[in-house]
């Protein structure tokens, strides 16, 4: 039997046996398939519509499915197997047949994107590369969802443009709108804001604008993505030229390149001047990718309302810092182009000599030879005492946020940063909350400092319902962190760990909760650790394959074994050496 590695996802194998195993993931783990109980040789076996599909692989924490690549099987309906076709499972799934086709279209972008960058692009050597430039070459995308890189839009021309992969540098485009059309949230007045941004090209810009008849008094000046300006072009924003409410201004300012996150954009020209968030109609993974237009202008507030936090609280304050999203513009908030033509102003990393910053992914990430990016890190330190380190200075400061402070951040592997020296652990920075941050008006300490959001922005003046930042209880909220920070986060670090290191998965997660009951004694938060909810058997998380297939909302969540509570934790049915480590690839041994 083959055994489980981490190798590269572009370098592993054919791309489509990575598509195809995460498909049979997503499913198994939601639940959208009829698991069968009989196993043989350490598969699982599950049926859906008329078809029996098998695989090999176990059970890991929180029930999370572990397939190994090359064996998702279909039966051929002759007592025999096949190998599964990517279209044969997609079809069989619940949903309408307009979402599974959709989604077998994205499935295809995705091999085919991924196929391009094996074919084309030599993989870098990354352990040495700064920041940006790392956020850019983690080509992995999304370990969980089967659509990590659909980009639906994108060419492959586009892809190679403005995909991070290729790390190709581009100008933005410029855009004056009319100001009955616009919103700003800036930190100052706008004449200084864009000279401090621009410099001299502001006064290009300008220029260009009275050229064109118009003035700042008359038009607001926002940057546009160069694939988003051409595509609007084409389409939705015709009128608004032809009638003067937008004036195209052309490229101007510094060189970008996208990060991992794609609509994230890195300034090139400068790495310490701030990065550019901008709406992209690019579908990729679950969603359309331009800027919700009810979370623009409320960003500055809210990331101004965490530094806040952050600073007042000795704790965090020496483990933990934020990337301000410190100014934003939005067009036609409350029209067709609504979230299209968006940007958001974020801070860079600020890192003292001898430090250096890694997006969280990278931990989980391997070289293309096939070692594991921390592999050094490993070696030197030791894998229990660094990752004992990694709980207390990046793990322990976003639960302490969520515990004391009834704010809980979307903590997933690209919006978290991990600061080191050599390796060794020494702070974490969270980045991205317009969308991804919550709280619950009864559980924060001092909700009079929580911005006024409905003065923002009317929606956020609704019912803390959970459709914006509040949300009505602290369940919700640890659901955020439970569901991003260990169960799709740092569940694909000891997931690696464990192939690579031999590390006891499911004692780590018992240890890990012991932990976080000991931050609660230890700092007087007891009464508040169990208003969350999180000391029971079961967990809920997000069904994000059921919520793309567009399922019920019932179906959209689902409760899965808690591997933070001890007596959740129960032996796979399967065989228990099913996906022993590979001695070959194993770096060391956990120390007792």
């Amino acid at each position: 039997m083959r055994p489980e590695t981490s190798r590269s996802p572009e370098a592993a194998g054919p791309p489509e046996e990575r598509v195809l195993r995460q498909l049979a993931e997503a499913v198994l783990f939601e639940g959208l398939a009829d698991r069968d109980a009989a196993t043989d040789a350490g598969r699982l076996h599950w049926r859906l519509g008329p078809h029996r599909f098998r695989a090999v692989g176990s059970l890991g924490p929180f029930g999370r499915p572990r397939l190994v690549p090359g064996t998702v099987e279909m039966a051929d309906g002759r007592d025999g197997w096949r190998a599964a076709p990517l279209a044969a499972l997609a079809e069989a799934l619940p949903g309408s047949a307009e979402r599974r086709e959709r989604l077998l279209a994205e499935l295809r972008q995705t091999v085919a994107l991924c196929r391009w960058n094996a074919d084309t692009l030599r993989p870098p050597e990354r352990r040495a590369l700064p920041f940006a430039a790392l956020d850019a070459a983690l080509w992995e995308g999304h370990p969980y969802h089967p659509c990590f890189k659909a980009r639906t839009g994108f060419t492959l021309e586009d892809h190679a443009r403005y995909g991070p992969e290729a790390g190709a540098a581009f100008r933005l485009r410029w855009l004056a709108v009319r100001r009955d059309a616009v919103a700003l949230a800036l930190p100052g007045d706008e004449d200084a804001f864009g000279r401090a941004e621009l410099g001299a090209e502001w006064d290009t810009l300008l220029r260009r604008l009275g050229e064109a008849g118009y003035a700042l008094a008359s038009h607001a000046v926002l940057p546009v993505h160069p694939w988003q300006m051409r595509r609007l072009e084409r389409g939705p924003l015709r009128p608004w030229l032809a009638e003067g409410r937008a004036v195209p201004l052309g490229e101007a300012g510094p060189h970008y390149r996208a990060s991992q996150s794609l609509r994230t954009l890195h300034n090139r020209d400068d790495p310490g001047a701030a990065s550019v968030k901008l709406g992209l109609g690019v579908v990729s993974t679950s969603s359309l990718r331009i800027l919700d237009p009810h979370f623009v202008l409320t960003a500055p507030a809210l990331s101004g309302w965490l530094a806040g936090i952050v600073a007042g609280d000795p704790l965090l304050g020496a483990r933990m810092s934020v990337l301000r999203e410190y100014a934003a513009a939005i067009a036609d908030r409350d029209g067709p182009l609504a979230g299209h033509l968006a940007a958001i102003w974020r801070e860079s990393p600020d890192l003292s000599p001898g430090e250096a910053a890694v997006p969280f992914n990278a931990l989980c990430a391997c070289e293309a030879d096939g070692s594991a990016f921390v592999a050094p890190w490993l070696a030197r330190y030791g894998v229990a005492d660094w990752l004992d380190r990694l709980v207390e200075v990046a793990v322990l400061p976003v639960w302490h946020l969520l515990v004391a402070h009834g704010v809980a951040l979307e903590a997933h592997g690209q919006n978290m940063i991990l600061v080191h020296r050599d390796g060794w652990p020494e702070r974490v920075i969270l980045r991205d909350f317009h969308e991804s941050a919550e709280y619950a008006p009864g559980f924060v300490p001092d909700v009079a400092r929580v911005p006024d959001f409905g003065a923002i922005d009317p929606a956020h003046a609704a019912p803390a319902d959970g459709r914006f930042h509040a949300v009505p209880s602290p369940a919700f909220l640890a659901e955020l962190v439970t569901d991003s920070l260990f169960v799709f986060n740092l569940g694909e670090v000891t997931r690696l760990l464990r192939e690579r290191a031999g590390l006891d998965e499911a004692g780590f997660w018992a240890r890990l909760g012991d932990r976080l009951r000991r931050h609660a004694a230890e700092h007087g938060l007891a009464d508040r650790f169990a208003r969350l909810g999180v000391d029971a058997p079961r967990l809920r998380v997000e069904a994000l394959l059921a919520r793309k297939l567009g399922l019920e909302e019932a179906r959209c969540s689902r409760l899965v074994p808690n591997a933070l509570y001890p007596d959740a934790l129960s032996p796979s049915p399967l065989a228990p050496d099913a996906l022993r480590p590979d001695p070959a690839l194993t770096i060391l041994r956990e120390t007792p």
